[in-house]
């Protein structure tokens, strides 16, 4: 008779197997119920510059102070640790955005409204992390400024030297970015000040009953 194989051996086959998803004894609706608020993903997607980091801030400030749970996932600081070891090539970024979904979903069923500030410059993975989760779930909101209005903030000074070749395959420049053909929400983050743009996200929340009227 063969040997049964080590857990050393079933670790290391590949793509995960053996496993079997784990009913959590505390639910989402339970979740939503004593918080009085649902879940949700906010998919803040733009080029660099178009302010997604500072909207989803100020939008998570908003939420927080009316007692709401939240979270921000930024693209910078996911880079620090999750995604440490991605680079900005076509297959990085690829993985990039599937590993924000998969900890998006986590936060989505942890009853937290999770707002995400990514460049996310491919629609198809956006449209992956979007088929992660239900109907409803996911509010893709594209901050609309234009590459001139972008590269005209320059906060980290990211324009400037990809006009120079110092960064390759950068956003807007020398590598592609596809903006949503529909996406929940289009702010124009180029001209629309940020009290009133935060006012848009707030408002659609509401609308679709994601948090309470105030």
């Amino acid at each position: 008779m063969p040997a049964s194989p080590t857990y050393g051996e079933l670790t290391n086959q590949g793509a995960s197997t053996n496993i079997a998803w784990h009913q959590a004894s505390v639910d989402r609706s339970g979740r939503a119920e004593q918080r009085g608020h649902r879940s949700a993903i906010l998919w803040f997607t733009g080029l660099s510059g178009s302010g997604k980091s500072t909207l989803a801030n100020a939008v998570n400030a908003a939420l927080f102070e009316r007692g709401l749970a939240t979270y921000v996932l930024d693209g910078d600081n996911v880079r620090h640790g999750l995604c440490k070891d991605l680079g900005f090539s076509d297959a990085d970024r690829e993985e990039n955005i599937r590993r924000i979904g998969e900890v998006a979903k986590l936060f989505l069923d942890a009853g937290v409204i999770v707002l995400t500030a990514f460049v996310s410059p491919f629609r198809a993975d956006r449209d992956k992390a979007r088929a992660l989760v239900e109907s409803g779930d996911f509010l893709e909101i594209h901050c609309a400024a234009d590459l001139e209005v972008c590269e005209s903030r320059d906060p980290k000074g990211l324009y400037a030297k990809a006009r120079a070749g110092q960064i390759k395959e950068f956003t807007g420049i020398s590598s592609p970015y596809e903006a949503p053909d529909s996406p929940e929400m289009a702010i124009d983050t180029g001209s629309q000040d940020l009290a009133a743009s935060v006012d848009v996200v707030i408002k659609a929340l509401q609308d679709r009953g994601v948090i309470p009227p105030a």
